[in-house]
């Protein structure tokens, strides 16, 4: 997985990428990561290579993930990181960072799915056929948002025999199905409990591409978490709809989203009063091996359970979507619960019914969803620990705008097993530490190499970004790094960006 503080360029990224996981949709084609050691700032952007897709079936390219929506992550500079480029010059200091070269995309539409990379226009007509945005590439771990797109059919075949001269030998049970009482720790229980607080998104733009995503209740006020990735063609001035499972739909506008973080709050127009908001765990708490439930809409069949375990913890991973915007970095929570195109900003809830998660990308395999065709789930899908989403969604509720900590250091995106390099040069020729900033304070120099963070082993920029968002602005931190062969230790008190530029 990469990661990045600041910066807008976006690593290479690894040879295998995972796929985001919502409902999939015509892939577009997507740019190429730069190459380069050039790193990006702690606030940059995530690089191209090894990164995954988002929830929504967009694929990274190189062994990067995809997002839940199929597409095809593109570079990106990280904050407070290098950036990569094709020489050794700085990283570009714009936000986000410029689009990466073309790379292979994953649909995230329902059941037609493009070739194309993310973007893919939506179908209006019927049966809808729209193609999700573009999704998240993880990087370190790079992995593709699955972000699904509108549309998918589902067809069946009935045979009866019509010989009626031969007796039948099946066996009855005395009870149907819905006759079977269902304990509320067991998995019918929860989902019974969760479905009623989760919905179908449907998000268009002013162009008419869309896509279809998910999310959860996290208010009365009728408040909806999901993925940025899922609503972003709906950001300004597009269509946005949510659709419960009971089949009333709702319009809904964006109140606020984070493309670092890759979060997003919509509200509900005219919501209803009996909302029942889903009850955050404590993502810190989680244990590899815990079970897991997934709820989305893959592929554009809503309201789908699936069941698994936390497969890892503390994944690095790095995405972008396949629109040129800024990457997306999380230490994420690793499951192998089915997720696929359409998952996207759906709930993973533990055995109780908890949320401890927010579904956004998926590794795929080498060539799934990387030429004409999305792949699905290959049981590697993470998920944003809601610790980490609650606080961004009430800073997005509160303000509307995103806050990210910060170390106020350019590091570089190269996927390295040495750690965050320190680059010589920030991005537009400024100074690769930031003067009076957290890690000027702390006596950091160009080319320290950070290997610690806390307990966290910090193997690349990219790592660093996503551990660092992890903390809220004003929360001290203890950096361990390397100097002239020798290992330094130092205390420091995070900063803060607002907003996303």
């Amino acid at each position: 997985m990469s990661t990045e503080n600041e910066g807008t360029a976006v690593p290479p990224a690894p040879s295998a990428p995972p796929v985001p996981v919502d409902a999939p949709a015509a892939p577009a084609p997507q740019g190429q990561a730069p190459r380069g050691p050039h790193g990006q700032d702690s606030q940059g952007q995530a690089p191209q290579g090894p990164y995954g897709q988002d929830s929504q079936g967009q694929a990274p390219q190189g062994p990067y993930g995809q997002d839940s929506h199929g597409q095809p992550a593109q570079g990106q500079g990280v904050p407070d990181a290098g950036h990569p480029g094709v020489s050794s010059s700085a990283p570009d200091p714009s936000w986000p960072p410029p689009p990466p070269p073309t790379a292979p995309s994953h649909g995230d539409g329902g059941s037609g799915y493009g070739a194309g990379g993310w973007g893919s226009s939506y179908q209006q007509p019927a049966p809808k056929s729209g193609r999700g945005r573009g999704g998240l590439v993880a990087g370190i771990l790079v992995a593709a948002l699955v972000a699904g797109g509108l549309g998918g059919g589902l067809g069946y075949t009935l045979a009866k025999n019509n010989d009626d001269s031969t007796g039948s030998t099946t066996v009855s049970a005395s009870t149907s199905g819905g006759d079977v009482k269902r304990d509320p720790g067991t998995v019918a229980g929860v989902a019974a409990k969760a479905l009623p607080s989760t919905v179908t998104i449907e998000a268009e733009g002013t162009s008419g591409e869309g896509g279809t995503g998910t999310g959860f209740v996290f208010d009365k006020q009728g408040h909806i978490i999901t993925n940025n990735h899922v609503v972003a063609d709906a950001v300004d001035g597009g269509k946005l709809t949510a659709t419960f499972p009971n089949g009333k739909k709702y319009d809904a506008e964006v109140i606020g989203n984070a493309q670092g973080y890759d979060v997003a709050v919509i509200k509900l127009k005219n919501a209803p009063g009996d909302l029942k908001p889903l009850t955050l765990g404590d993502s810190d708490k989680v244990a590899i091996g815990d079970a897991t439930i997934a709820i989305g809409a893959p592929f554009g069949l809503s309201d789908t359970v699936t069941t698994g375990i936390i497969s890892a913890k503390n994944r690095p991973v790095a995405s972008s979507d396949g629109s040129g915007s800024q990457a997306s970095y999380m230490s994420a929570l690793q499951t192998d619960a089915s997720i696929n195109p359409g998952n996207s900003g759906g709930p993973l809830l533990d055995a109780q019914g908890n949320v401890i998660g927010i579904n956004s990308a998926i590794q795929s395999t080498g060539n799934g969803g990387f030429g004409t065709g999305q792949s699905g789930s290959i049981g590697l899908g993470f998920a944003i620990p809601i610790n980490q989403a609650e606080y961004v969604a009430q800073e997005l509720i509160k303000t509307g705008k995103p806050v990210y900590a910060k170390i106020g250091a350019s590091v570089s995106l190269d996927e390295s097993s040495g750690g965050a390099k320190i680059t010589d040069q920030g991005a537009g020729g400024a100074a690769p530490v930031e003067p009076g900033g957290p890690a000027a304070k702390a006596g950091l120099k160009p080319g320290d190499v950070i290997t610690k963070l806390d307990d966290r082993v910090i193997d690349s920029g990219p790592t660093l970004i996503g551990e660092i968002w992890t903390h809220k602005p004003g929360d001290k931190v203890t950096i361990t790094y390397e100097r002239a062969g020798k290992q330094h230790t130092v205390d420091v008190t995070l900063g803060s960006r607002v907003g996303d530029n």
